[in-house]
């Protein structure tokens, strides 16, 4: 299951939070984004449950993290 988490960041702190994210197992992709949201993880876990306990106790506790949406991705046929 992958999963797209948007995530507001403290000012000046973009750099730390993008390479913290990057630590973060599970996390295939991280970068910075312009928009309404600082910026974007890509993320894979084995099932929603999973998903969750990667938000909750790895990307939302990094410092600088403000808030975090995260969209679920649907594969179609």
């Amino acid at each position: 299951m992958k999963a797209y988490v948007l995530i507001n960041v403290r000012t000046g702190e973009m750099g730390q939070v993008v390479r913290q994210l990057k630590r973060v197992t599970g996390v295939l992709e991280a970068s910075m984004t312009f928009g309404p949201y600082d910026a974007v993880a890509i993320i894979e876990a084995e099932d929603v449950k999973a998903l969750g306990k990667i938000i909750y106790s790895q990307i939302q506790p990094i410092p600088g993290i403000v808030d975090t949406l995260t969209c679920l991705a649907v594969e179609m046929e």
